[in-house]
């Protein structure tokens, strides 16, 4: 008779819950590392050559920062950039209110608006506060970069910058731009 196979042991990450060979093709690598370096070391040698040589930077980081010298100021707070995965540097979003107008079976125009939620705005109370005005149906819709965005039917996108910026004066006339034939420009 033949013998039955052992089941394989898989060691799953204790940070991501990914099994451990599969923790660098996850969104929280970096996350991961410590743990990987301390319960899986013989799957990410160079993760232990990395930290070894990570330790001797931070030695000689903190040696150079207890150096004193007259021109440099310790009061100036170091910037901590924000990197994805892939070492890609992740830019701060500014705020701001797109307006863009669309066309629907050749009749229909929507009007779409997004960023209203970067000034504090609830975008709930906002498409009520459209659909009064402008007597028309107005919701909260998730657009194709998953983020929540309001539709309003018909053609407002000129009458509305007047309309938001003076419901919400959080939001300056100059952070409204229109979307016209894929180009940004500026509402003012």
């Amino acid at each position: 008779m033949a013998e039955k196979p052992e089941p394989v042991r898989v060691l799953y990450c204790g940070v991501c819950g990914l099994p451990a060979e599969y923790c660098e093709f996850g969104s929280d690598f970096d996350k991961c590392k410590p743990w990987l370096i301390q319960n899986a070391p013989d799957l990410y040698p160079d993760l232990v050559k990395e930290a070894g040589a990570e330790d001797a930077d931070k030695v000689t980081d903190q040696l150079q920062s207890t150096c004193i010298s007259s021109n440099v100021s310790s009061s100036q707070p170091k910037e901590e950039v924000k990197r994805l995965p892939g070492g890609k540097i992740k830019k701060k979003e500014k705020p701001e209110v797109i307006i863009e107008k669309m066309t629907r079976n050749k009749r229909k125009c929507i009007t779409t608006v997004k960023g209203l939620e970067l000034f504090g705005v609830k975008l709930n109370d906002a498409s009520k506060k459209l659909g009064k005005k402008f007597a028309t149906g107005a919701s909260v819709v998730k657009g194709p970069t998953e983020k929540e965005q309001i539709d309003v039917q018909g053609d407002i996108a000129y009458d509305i910058v007047e309309f938001i910026t003076d419901t919400w004066p959080d939001v300056p006339e100059t952070a409204i731009f229109f979307i016209e034939d894929g180009k940004k420009v500026p509402a003012v």
